[in-house]
């Protein structure tokens, strides 16, 4: 799939909270394909995603506007997203992805849920950048000069 087709997108977690706050570090020309995705094959977001930022407001390292439970139900209730399950296929391909990628499991979840649906990760996480460069997931980098 090329990067600038991707008409699949799976969000990364950090992505996912920047759109959904509206959030400047999103770049413009990811905005836009967010946008056109969603009227197309569509925007997903990993089950995961959800019970990651649930755990970053546990432990306090994420703030929401909202409580987190309010936000998970915006989320999911959103039009243009639909939240892929952990379904036992994706759970079994986030442990035989090829190549070298980090061990957090969240991350390994998620780029096998793209791997699995065929779409494009939209992250500014640099290690799963940098794994989409090695040709082992599309990406599409979500900002410039983000560190996450």
């Amino acid at each position: 799939m090329n990067r600038a087709e991707a008409s699949r997108l799976v969000l990364d977690t950090h992505v996912l909270v920047w759109l959904m706050a509206g959030d400047a570090r999103l770049a413009g020309p990811v905005r836009q394909a967010v946008e056109k995705a969603s009227y197309a094959d569509g925007v997903y977001v990993s089950a995961i995603s959800l019970w990651e930022v649930a755990m970053l407001v546990a432990k306090d390292r994420l703030r929401l506007r909202r409580d987190v439970g309010e936000w998970i139900d915006m989320v999911v209730a959103h039009p243009a997203v639909t939240v892929a399950p952990v379904a036992p296929e994706i759970a079994v391909a986030s442990t035989r992805l090829p190549g070298e990628l980090n061990r957090d499991p969240a991350d390994r979840i998620i780029v096998a849920t793209a791997r699995t649906l065929d779409a494009a990760l939209v992250t500014a996480d640099s290690d799963l950048l940098a794994y989409g460069a090695a040709g082992y997931v599309t990406t599409l980098s979500a900002a410039e000069n983000v560190r996450v």
